[in-house]
């Protein structure tokens, strides 16, 4: 999962765009990238760490230019090097910037076709740099002369449509010209609109999430639709046409679990709004499923899981209590690459207040359970503090299958769900009682939101891939991907940042 942005303004965006990432940080923090154009140069900045991290204040001043765009990453298929950061750039035709959140599902044969059919050399292993590669390509095919026309760039992104396959928001700057927006035809990923009324006129933006549009002064307007490419001159002058014929809205329900920040909206569904309902849905379920546990107080897993385990506790007609306090300079570790670095970073994560569990037995509520290994060392801490039984519920239903649409699931062997029963799981992470939502009532919690999206990406937990063109063996080649043991490898081979300031 990645968050991306792009400005075009009558004034510098520099600082804008560093502050609409640190917002999106949440999408990733492995490594983030800004590229602004200034007198007809790329200025760019992207290494490996954290927006506070990487941007200092003599690079910001470098960072000249009206117009830009910026990145957060963390790696999907592909390993930890900052040879992966983005945006990533291209110099034909016209010079091209790139940012991309997603997976492609046909990398593989879109890099085939892209050395022997286009003659385009891909230096990295980034499904992101193929989609740039292949969008420029199309540029290639569909532009006439110097002069760019907003029809040759919807017609670059129709034909990208019927080559590419899988996931993709992606917000890219074409020198000279201005930036262009589109999302994947089913939008599993996504994408937002908004602008600005200056007194030099209108200014617009495109980000990841709602709340990034907020931070920094814009007016969200709306969603970016599935199918749809938004380009925005440099100018400020805005042009919108649905580029796919086979376009559905099909957001990826898991965006609304964990990923998104409460005060998103996406798809015109608030994400607290959603959470809040999981609750509901959720403590309906312990209400008549498990009455006969013996709850005293529910307690969250901070933070994705509170307001939701504030409304199991309304539900249930129990306390509610913080019994862990978060070290909020600590990463989110379902992102952090390596199993290691996750086993280490929870207990330095999170701290168990003593008094909130002792000689109680807790329900703790957390958003999902993918590896186990963060819940199993969480009820640990439970039972030191005192706690006398640890029940365990999650938000989201079993997750059994890998993510390909930019979510860095494991392998399906590296999911605890994978092959095994509520029991069974239960008796790995060591709890004393296990409750999952039902798939139905997490559907219907985030779709209350939007009547009008009809059905959602699911894939972890059924195995139903909306694109319909996930094999086994692409499984597999994935699987050898994302093996923890391969990527902490790769990561430890590479250098840690990269500082290119000019592009001419």
């Amino acid at each position: 999962m990645c968050g991306v942005v792009g400005i075009v303004a009558h004034s510098p965006v520099n600082q804008s765009l560093y502050d609409a990432l640190t917002v999106l940080q949440h999408r990733g923090q492995d490594a983030a990238g800004i590229m602004t154009i200034n007198n007809g140069v790329f200025k760019l900045r992207k290494a490996n760490g954290l927006v506070r991290d990487v941007f200092e204040q003599k690079h910001m001043e470098r960072l000249a230019g009206n117009w830009g765009i910026g990145h957060v990453r963390y790696p999907t298929a592909g390993s930890s090097t900052s040879a992966e950061a983005q945006p990533f750039y291209t110099n034909s035709p016209y010079g091209i910037a790139f940012v991309h959140n997603g997976n492609l599902t046909n990398a593989e044969d879109l890099k085939k076709n892209l050395v022997s059919e286009a003659r385009r050399h891909v230096n990295t292993s980034s499904d992101s740099e193929l989609l740039m590669n292949q969008f420029a390509h199309e540029l290639c095919e569909s532009g006439g002369d110097w002069n760019l026309k907003p029809e040759d760039i919807f017609a670059a992104v129709t034909a990208l449509h019927t080559k590419a396959r899988g996931a993709y928001a992606v917000v890219a700057s074409i020198i000279g010209f201005g930036i262009v927006a589109f999302r994947d035809v089913y939008g599993i990923r996504p994408l937002v609109l908004g602008k600005r009324e200056t007194e030099q006129g209108t200014e617009y933006m495109v980000a990841s999430e709602s709340v990034a549009v907020d931070a920094v002064g814009f007016e969200f307007v709306r969603d970016v639709a599935p199918g749809e490419a938004v380009y925005i001159t440099q100018d400020g002058e805005l042009f919108s046409q649905q580029c796919a014929t086979n376009s559905e809205l099909v957001p990826c329900l898991f965006e609304y679990v964990y990923f998104a920040r409460p005060d998103s909206t996406l798809d015109d569904i608030s994400v607290y709004a959603s959470r809040v309902r999981m609750g509901q849905k959720l403590g309906e379920k312990i209400k008549r499923d498990w009455s006969e546990l013996d709850i005293d107080v529910v307690i969250p897993i901070p933070e994705t899981s509170c307001d939701i385990a504030l409304e199991i506790a309304n539900t249930l007609n129990l306390p509610y209590r913080q019994g862990f306090v978060k070290n909020r300079y600590i990463g989110r570790t379902f992102i952090m690459p390596g199993q290691q670095q996750r086993r280490r970073s929870v207990r330095r994560k999170l701290n168990a207040i003593s008094q909130e569990f002792k000689g109680k037995n807790v329900l703790l509520v957390d958003d999902s359970v993918v590896r186990g290994t963060t819940s199993e060392q969480i009820i640990e801490m439970a039972r030191e503090a005192g706690a006398k039984k640890v029940y365990f519920a999650s938000a989201a239903p079993e997750i059994r299958f890998p993510n390909v649409y930019g979510i860095d699931m494991p392998s399906a062997n590296e999911l605890i769900a994978y092959g095994r029963d509520v029991q069974e799981i239960c008796d790995l992470i060591k709890a004393d009682g296990l409750i999952f939502q039902d798939l139905p009532d997490l559907i219907a919690a985030v779709g209350e939101g939007n009547p009008s999206v009809e059905r959602f990406e699911t894939s972890v937990f059924d195995g139903n891939y909306v694109t319909n063109d996930v094999s086994q063996d692409y499984l597999d080649h994935l699987d050898e991907l994302r093996r923890d043991s391969a990527k902490d490898a790769s990561s430890q081979n590479q250098s840690s940042s990269l500082d290119i300031h000019n592009f001419s």
